[in-house]
Order: structure tokens, then sequence, then C-alpha cells
């Protein structure tokens, strides 16, 4: 494969290519669900192909196929589109700093490789856990799902470097509906949506005990037919990291995307309220609160060794003690301000492109317990796992509702309330945030639904984070 790939962006470097690069991606899919009981689908795939970007005459061009042996006629292709597209050149031109060749293998690290648990094993651990839902009367619906992605990826280019990854994720979770007294409600477990997905192997499965969670997540759901309406007004909450998690991804993820804030992912997924001139003046937050990029932690959905540029991938701050200090970029859109790349320039197949993506955008761990943080609160809410989200394209008005919502009174937690939502502009909100939980209560969520760009692409990313509290937020309708 090697040689292959190195004589693809030798041979586009002779057709005037002032650089090339090339991915050769191998994916397996595996999807199961079950439905009240039954197995709802089983679905294997596997996809393969190959992509080529060059940079001709200060204008990018990019071709794919399916079938490498068509390799010549795709970088024509590529060399075509970017002589096309330099007719039209981008104001100041495209800024690609070189980098030293790479050559390098990495792996995703796991204990179980969940391609070798067999069909009969998966589907019993999902019949446990349907089965445990089914047994709380007023639940209709019972959902549960497991997913596993394995991806061999090549990368070679013009600059030398070749480097192979071998990525693998695993993902699992249980949903369910109530209906009664004229409601329907619904419940998510470990994450909203039905599913949390990380790097890594089965024993990601194992850890979130579907079987033994299953009744009580039932019960919740049950119980919001009868819960009271959540409240409104402007109050304290506190967000669990399942709905913390979506918080930063729409209102920091997206919002520090450099190519956002430069114009160019304008016309689908919109721009950003954090534009260039504002890095290292603006606040973002309170003190407390330290956002980074981490593309290297273990198990982060958004871990990997290379991005699509060839470049290993890092930790890099975005919010320093509140102030809004740096972005997710690649190399070309980091060399535009005279940053350094984030290593975020990712591509969501071989037949895409690659653009910055979201790596793991984490909220660093604070000092309080939970306890603590519950008993220091005299009044407010506690929210848990994501129902619903709108923000707008520029990443500043938003609204959340959350599945559940506990009172605080009094440093207790109380009663149960159902239909949470709130509202809030980010600058506003985050400053507003003056507890964070420990470490011992911080962990990594996935996300492996984000859409951007056009045609559509959807990455896979993370976010880590613990129960914060925020002051003032406007919950409810008014």
């Amino acid at each position: 494969m090697k040689d292959k790939l190195l004589k693809i962006v030798d041979f586009s470097r002779s057709l005037g290519a002032e650089y090339a690069d090339v991915r050769y991606i191998q994916e397996e899919n595996e999807t199961l669900s079950m439905k009240n009981g039954r197995v709802d689908g089983i679905d294997k795939t596997d996809d393969e192909g190959f992509g080529v970007r060059v940079l001709v005459k200060g204008a990018w061009g990019f071709s794919s196929s399916p079938d490498l042996t068509l390799w010549e006629k795709v970088v024509k292709e590529a060399v075509e589109v970017a002589r096309c597209s330099a007719l039209s050149p981008k104001p100041g031109g495209i800024n690609f700093p070189a980098m030293k060749a790479i050559v390098d293998r990495y792996s995703t690290p796991f204990a179980e490789d969940p391609f070798k648990i067999s069909l009969e094993d998966k589907l019993l651990l999902m019949g446990k856990a349907d089965e445990a839902m089914r047994r709380v009367p007023d639940v209709k619906v019972a959902k549960t799902s497991l997913g596993f992605l394995k991806i061999t990826k090549h990368f070679a280019s013009t600059e030398g470097s070749y480097i192979r990854q071998d990525l693998l994720e695993s993902g699992g979770g249980i949903e369910c509906t109530a209906v009664g007294n004229g409601e329907v409600q619904q419940r998510s477990f470990p994450n909203a949506f039905g599913r949390q997905q990380l790097t890594g192997g089965f024993e990601h499965i194992r850890k979130m005990n579907l079987p033994e969670n299953a009744q009580r997540i039932a019960e919740e759901c049950s119980a919001l037919l009868s819960a009271p309406q959540c409240p409104s007004g402007t109050m304290t909450i506190i967000l669990d990291p399942t709905q913390l998690a979506l918080q930063i991804h729409e209102s920091c993820g997206h919002a520090v995307e450099l190519d956002r804030a430069l114009g160019m992912e304008a016309s689908f997924a919109g721009t950003s309220f954090l534009l260039p001139d504002m890095a290292a003046k603006f606040r973002y937050g309170s003190d407390i609160v330290n956002l980074y990029q981490d593309g290297t932690v273990r198990d982060g959905l958004g871990t990997y060794g290379y991005d699509d540029d060839g470049i290993p991938a890092c930790r890099t701050d975005i919010v320093k003690n509140g102030i809004f200090v740096g972005y997710l970029s690649n190399r070309e859109t980091a060399a535009q301000i005279g940053h350094t790349t984030s290593s975020a320039n990712r591509a969501c197949s071989w037949n895409r492109i690659p653009i910055v993506r979201m790596t793991n955008v984490s909220l660093a761990p604070g000092t309080w317990s939970f306890d603590d943080l519950i008993s220091d609160t005299k009044e407010g809410l506690y929210l848990v796992t994501n129902k619903s989200w709108s923000i707008d394209d520029k990443r500043l008005n938003f609204q959340f509702g959350t599945e559940t919502a506990y009172e605080i009174k009094n440093g207790k937690l109380g009663r149960l309330f159902k239909n949470a939502t709130y509202t809030g502009i980010t600058p506003e909100f985050w400053a507003g945030c003056d507890a964070i939980c420990n470490e011992k209560h911080w962990g990594l969520y996935g996300i492996p639904s984000c859409g951007k760009g056009e045609p559509m692409q959807t990455a896979h990313v993370g976010h880590g984070c613990a129960p914060t509290r925020f002051r003032n937020v406007r919950v409810g309708v008014a």
C-alpha cells in the first residue's frame, strides 16, 4: 500500500501539484438494534476507497473513487478541479506551511475487539436490557442498540509522509418511551438519544451495565408521566455531564472552528461570534472556565494519532481562566492568522475533502464533590440528559431541553420535574459558571452525529466534563 500511495502523490506532482496527499480508507461497521423484545436490525457494512487532494496554482482540487485501479484518472480529475478553482483565486491565496515527513503507525488502544464478540452474546446482553425496561407497565417502547466501527486509514503525501492508522469505536445504549396521563415521555442511558460511543473495544459496553440500569431508567420514564411541569424563572442550575457535553459541543466546539470564524464555513453551518481579533482579549466565561481540545486523550471519540493533514494529534487551550485564547484549526486556517495548527483537519470518509472538525473539546475539572455541590446549592434545578436543542448560526443564542429535572431545595435533591428547558447567550451563560466537580466525577462523552459542510460530513467527536453549576439562568417558558 505504501508504494501504491507514494506513486499516486508522485504522479500528482508530475502534473503540476505543489502539494498532494492521498487517503485510502477501509471501514467495517456493525450496528445492532432491538425493539420491544425483537431484533429490529442487524446491519453489517464494509466500505473502502481513496481520495486525492492537490494544491495547484494556489487552489485546492479533490477527487475520489472506490476503485484504486482508477488512480491516474482520479489524480487528473483532482488537478483539473484545482486548475479551474484557480481561475477564481482566494483573496490572499492559500498559505499551506510545509511540514517534516512522518512515517508512523497508530492504533486505538482497546481490551476487547468487539468484532470478535459473538452475535449471540451481543443479542443476549441487549435482550436483558430490553426485558428489564419492559417490566415497567407504562413503558410502551423499549429500544437497545450497539454499534461498532473499525477504520484502517493509509495516508501519504508529497512531503514524504506515510501514516497508517487503525481506529476502533464501540457504542451502545438504551432508550424507552412511556405513555399515560395524556403524556408521552422518554428516557435515555447512558447518553442522549440512546447511544454513548467512545474509541476502544467492547470493554466500554460492559462498563455501561445496560441491563443493570435498564429498569431504573424505565421507572424514571414512567415517573415523568405524573411529574409536575418544570417551573419557569431565573434560577441556579446544575448540568449533568451528558447535558453539559452537548452544551460544550454547541456553544464552544462549533464556535471555535477557525474556518467558521474566517467565513469559510458559512452557508450551511453558520459562522461564529468568536472572531480572530478577539483571541487573548475576549472574556468567554468566568475565571474557573478552562476549555481545551485534545485529540490524544484515551477513549475520546475525537481521538486519533494524526489528522488528515498528516499532523500529530495534540492538546491546545481554547479558553484559559475564562479568556478565549485559541481555535480548532488545520494547517491552512492556522497559517492564515499566524498560529500553529491544532491538528483538527478531518474528513468523514474517503470521498470527502478534509475540513476543520472538533476533536475532544472538554471542560477541565474543578474541585467540588457532587454531594458538596448539591449541599452548597440552596435552591435550583439539576438537569439531566439532553432532549432537544437549538442555537443560532453564530453560536450565541441557544435553548436546550432535558429529559429530566430534579428540584434542589436547601441543599438536597427533591422532586422530579418534566419538560425542562433553559435558554441563554453563550458568554453570559458561561460567565455564570461558579462551580465544577472534580476529576472523580469527570468523564468522556461521545457525539457520533456532528454535521457540518456541503456536501454533508458527519463526524465523530468527544467532550469531557463533570457536573457544573451555573447561576442566573432562564429556565422554562417565561
